[in-house]
């Protein structure tokens, strides 16, 4: 095969050294290889099998650093940056790769942010620039893994991979299960390939599930103390009112009486979610 393209995994035969490089070649094409990218010395004529890609003129250039996301194949690639450009990703590789803007949703708010993980494989534009393309419904209804009954009322730790008005569309992150989550069981949005803990709801026919955000019964806090704790991760987790605080200030900020208040923060400590210190609370 004469032909080389950004994106392949090839085997190569090693030319000769160039100074910092070493240049590889199938015979015909001459592909450079970073010197940094080689664990022990090469050997003239060695067989070497390496990752393509083109630089940022286009020129093909070869890394020994296999990428874990290849095209045609799915997985989680971390978000390493993110910018009006769209959010670079890292895929296990030398390089880092974008997923364009364009595919993002259309509110900034739900955007990934770095530490998320994008659900992608990887594409090529007509110029070899290597890019993210993330996972279609169609290939989702072929990846997923079907679930089974006994996992009703658990809790499957995954990320957001669609979001549409009516709810978000998960996959698991341990198992590859489809989980749909309506708008009435979540209290905010999740950002794309944020990571949640979703309870399952219902197992469908199928094998997919229905999910929910919120917090079981019994593991809810209570109007006001989701309020003063929401309050608390607003401003960093640390605010100076406290059991000491005047009704006054407390109307003031929270619009609640100081006995609702007292109330809301004793439910809080119980729960080992704040202390109280110096007349700061502070979540813990």
């Amino acid at each position: 095969m004469n032909e080389l393209k950004s994106g392949q995994i090839v085997e190569l035969t090693v030319l000769e050294e160039q100074g910092s490089r070493w240049i590889l070649t199938n015979g015909v094409l001459e592909i450079p290889l970073n010197s940094s990218d080689v664990q022990e010395k090469l050997t003239i004529g060695e067989r070497l099998k390496v990752f393509l890609y083109a630089d940022r003129r286009g020129n093909l250039q070869a890394t020994t650093v296999i990428p874990e996301i290849l095209q045609g194949e799915y997985g989680w690639a971390r978000v390493i940056k993110v910018s009006n450009e769209g959010a670079f990703v890292d895929i296990g590789s030398t390089r880092e790769v974008l997923v364009v803007a364009e595919d993002l949703p259309p509110l900034k708010e739900v955007w990934p942010q770095v530490g998320d993980h994008l659900f992608i494989t990887l594409r090529t534009d007509r110029n070899g620039d290597l890019f993210g393309r993330l996972v279609t419904e169609e290939k989702v209804n072929e990846l997923y893994e079907g679930a089974f009954e006994e996992l009703h009322n658990k809790n499957i730790k995954a990320r957001a991979y669609r979001l549409l008005p009516v709810g978000s569309f998960l996959l698991g992150i341990e198992n590859p299960y489809r989980i749909f989550v309506h708008n009435s069981e979540m209290t905010a949005e999740p950002r794309l390939g944020q990571e949640v803990s979703v309870r399952v709801i219902a197992v469908k026919d199928d094998g997919s599930l229905n999910g929910s955000l919120l917090p079981r019964k019994h593991e809810r806090l209570g109007k006001d103390a989701e309020q003063i704790l929401a309050y608390l991760q607003s401003v960093g987790g640390k605010m100076p009112f406290g059991d000491k605080s005047s009704p006054e200030e407390i109307t003031e900020m929270f619009q609640m009486s100081k006995g609702a208040f007292k109330r809301a923060l004793g439910t809080l400590m119980k729960e080992k979610r704040i202390k109280q210190e110096n007349g700061w609370t502070e979540i813990l």
